[in-house]
């Protein structure tokens, strides 16, 4: 594949985030941890009083803010999502955060797919900047999960078909792996189990070590909340092979980020993050469907390619990843496919501790979708700007230059299994 380079042109400037936290769990938090940055992000949850337009606003409002700049600077904006949403959180063309915060941008519009928002946002924002329609563009995505899962009348009717756990997994609620989510990716754990010989003990590995991260990050859902493999093993079965542990929580919450060029960044109060490289893989060829392949690798191969190739980096110029991580397969699934351990090792990878805190490679050091926060991809790339800022407290990894962040999702089914794969690189420049 041939390969442009990016030289660290753009950059982002300004993060804006607000995360929910159940009421009672924020206000011990407060107490115990009084005037701890990160707690400036959390907002209670429930939001019964706002939707997830509000949130994203407030996230964008919260972004120019820590860019250094005023609304009338932002000329571009950008709502990335998933696909198709219903009830409270529908995002509007003409009811969204460029109108609610009064911003005279020269475009907005909708664009994602699966879990890829912000790289995806990323793409199609660049193009903009280069052609010089553009200055400074906000991208912005938010989810109201948590809120609409404990509203009464959601409980009552069921969030689309998800099923009600609350009863038995406490933080969880209404989980994310809802029957058909968690079904459709149990067949990645348990081909790679038929195949590799992978150990449930190894999936709960992955939980436990991503949950010792959430333990150092005061926002996340499960701060407070360490595991053992005891407690792994004793949490609910969902669907086999998948304990409750295995599976993202569900949140409020919303993101977002000044995206610009790399000589306008540096003139912004906080240090840049540039965007190094970006790749994108789709698995919906016909050669994904021939036998049982397809249920033990992601579409790695040629975003790993692209954004690798564009950043001139390899594997071990990564400093600290940021996997999408809805279940714990795909964590083991992309060790395997960025290739830090062979196809079939990467349960043993993980539960030698290398992803966990102290370990070789550090991932998911906020506690990821398993036990921080669901916000697509731009968890994800949220942690790798505090980590490349120097601002992740006490999960920083010291001296951290270059980080992967990871996409994943799309259709599962309708027509291919979870078919799409994001690679963004970002670092320090």
């Amino acid at each position: 594949m041939e390969t442009h380079r990016l030289s660290g042109k753009y950059a982002i400037a300004g993060l804006g985030m607000v995360v929910g936290v159940p009421e009672k769990e924020l206000a011990k938090r407060k107490a115990d941890l009084p005037g701890h940055p990160m707690l400036e992000h959390a907002i209670p949850s429930p939001v019964l009083d706002l939707s997830a337009k509000d949130l994203e606003a407030e996230a964008a409002r919260r972004a120019i803010e820590d860019a250094g700049l005023s609304n009338k600077d932002i000329d571009g904006a950008v709502h990335v999502h998933g696909g198709p949403r219903s009830g409270r959180g529908v995002i509007e063309h003409m009811d969204a955060f460029p109108r609610m915060l009064g911003l005279p941008v020269n475009f907005y519009y909708h664009c994602g797919r699966g879990g890829g928002w912000g790289t995806i946002g990323i793409i199609t924002a660049l193009s903009f900047l280069e052609l010089g329609l553009a200055k400074y563009v906000v991208i912005a995505g938010s989810r109201e999960d948590w809120t609409r899962s404990h509203r009464r009348d959601v409980r009552e009717q069921g969030v689309r078909g998800q099923v009600n756990l609350a009863s038995v997994a406490g933080m969880w609620g209404p989980t994310f792996g809802r029957t058909a989510a968690a079904h459709d990716h149990s067949m990645f754990a348990t081909r790679h189990r038929h195949e590799y010989g992978t150990t449930e003990e190894q999936f709960g590995a992955g939980a436990i070590q991503v949950r010792a991260w959430a333990c150092k990050n005061p926002l996340a859902l499960m701060y407070g909340r360490p595991a053992t493999m005891e407690d792994y093993l004793a949490s609910p079965m969902y669907i086999a092979p998948y304990h409750l542990m295995d599976m993202a929580v569900t949140t409020d919450g919303a993101v977002a980020f000044v995206l610009t060029s790399m000589e306008r960044a540096r003139d912004c109060p906080k240090p840049p993050v540039a965007v190094l490289g970006i790749g994108y893989g789709d698995a919906q060829g016909g050669q994904w469907w021939e036998g049982a392949a397809h249920y033990t690798r992601l579409p790695v191969a040629k975003a790993k390619e692209a954004a690798f190739g564009q950043a001139g980096i390899a594997i071990q110029d990564i400093d600290v990843a940021q996997f999408y991580d809805c279940f714990t397969a795909e964590l083991i699934l992309q060790l395997e496919d960025y290739g830090w351990c062979a196809k079939g090792e990467g349960g043993a990878y993980i539960e030698a501790g290398h992803i966990g805190p102290g370990g070789a490679t550090p991932a998911n050091t906020s506690g990821g979708l398993l036990s921080a926060y669901h916000l697509a991809d731009m968890t994800g790339l949220s942690e790798a700007i505090f980590q490349l800022r120097g601002e992740a407290q006490e999960r920083q990894v010291p001296n951290a230059r270059i980080s992967l962040v990871t996409g994943h999702g799309g259709e599962v089914f309708a027509p291919g299994m979870c078919s799409i794969h994001t690679s963004l690189v970002l670092g320090r420049p």
